[in-house]
């Protein structure tokens, strides 16, 4: 699966039209849809299946905010996960259904769209490949508040990297004051709020992917204490090791493991699988060595709930704090986009 720019999704959605002056007809175009041969994105717009099923969830949303703009008669703003989508922030268990767009005062809802009335301000709507959307502080005020609690994490935290920098050239303080930024556009009596102000406690530029926002959200969820992040540890290289995180109550780092680090050759960097495997072993054993601390690993599977995690943990001989903040519990599973 991939991901698409706005240039390439374009080229790859027909309208009804288009498809009628190739030759389609009305019995063709529904029979394609439903071998799968086309996939219908909303009334009157498609795309082929095999370049549909090819797509991430983020890239299909993309291209159901295209089609949307393209029918509608003024150009909308929209917001809320769509707007994520647009400022290029990961949006976990996107919904590919409908696309959510500011209407103002008004909440009519058409085919495909979710529209969503409140105040919205000039310069709370900015412009990303043509399209109107809310900006990133507004778009994060929304998402903390509106969307689950692993959505949520993983997109404040990319958000604060935009603002203060790479996780080695980290600037706090000016994550600060951009949570503080955020923190001001909720008011008392929003849905949400509650959410929204202990997710945003939590959020820390320095969870690099979204596995690792999960797995901090579902630890804090335990009653551990915020993670340390991307700790060093010295190479015997000279260099420096990175760790993802240390669990500070059990002296334990945790190393947040997708599969993609191992199966995509993108990220191998023209290395094996064999050989990205051999290079964390060595790796982990001289973390373990040099520190006397283990090193535990953990995949979306195991975050995916709360007492999934706990679970993993206690396997590992790693017990859970006493007193447990149960602010964000219970919770449905999270289904991870990628």
């Amino acid at each position: 699966m991939r991901v698409a720019t706005v240039v390439e999704l374009e080229a790859m959605l027909w309208t009804r039209t288009d498809l009628a002056q190739h030759g389609w007809g009305r019995a063709g175009i529904d029979g394609a849809v439903s071998s799968g041969e086309l996939h219908r994105l909303r009334r009157g717009w498609y795309m082929r299946g095999a370049d549909w099923g090819d797509l991430w969830p983020q890239a299909r949303h993309l291209a159901q905010i295209l089609a949307a703009q393209h029918d509608s008669h003024e150009p909308p703003v929209f917001a809320r996960e769509s707007a994520a989508v647009l400022l290029g922030l990961p949006v976990l268990r996107a919904s590919v259904d409908r696309v959510h767009i500011h209407a103002g005062p008004s909440r009519h809802c058409t085919e495909g769209v979710l529209r969503h009335s409140g105040p919205l301000e000039p310069d709370d709507i900015v412009e990303v490949d043509g399209i109107l959307c809310t900006s990133l502080i507004r778009t994060i005020a929304d998402v903390v508040r509106l969307a689950s609690p692993e959505a949520a994490i993983a997109c404040a935290d990319a958000a604060m990297a935009r603002v203060a920098g790479g996780p080695r050239e980290y600037d706090a303080d000016a994550a600060a004051g951009w949570r503080e930024h955020v923190e001001a556009r909720l008011r008392v009596g929003q849905r949400g709020v509650r959410q929204a102000r202990a997710v945003l406690s939590m959020a820390d530029g320095r969870s690099e992917l979204p596995l690792e926002s999960v797995t901090k959200l579902q630890l804090r969820r335990l009653g551990f204490a915020q993670p340390s992040l991307q700790v060093p540890v010295p190479s015997p290289a000279g260099g420096t090791y990175w760790m993802d995180m240390e669990l500070v109550e059990a002296d334990v780092f945790y190393e947040c493991d997708g599969e993609a680090k191992y199966t995509d050759a993108s990220l191998r960097a023209g290395r094996s699988a064999e050989q990205v495997v051999l290079e964390e072993k060595r790796r982990e054993d001289w973390v373990r060595g040099l520190t006397g601390k283990r090193v535990i690993r953990g995949g979306f599977a195991d975050v995916v709930s709360p007492s999934v995690l706990a679970e993993r943990l206690r396997a590992f001989g790693i017990p859970l704090p006493p007193r447990r903040d149960r602010l964000l519990l219970p919770s449905a599973p999270s289904r991870a986009a990628r």
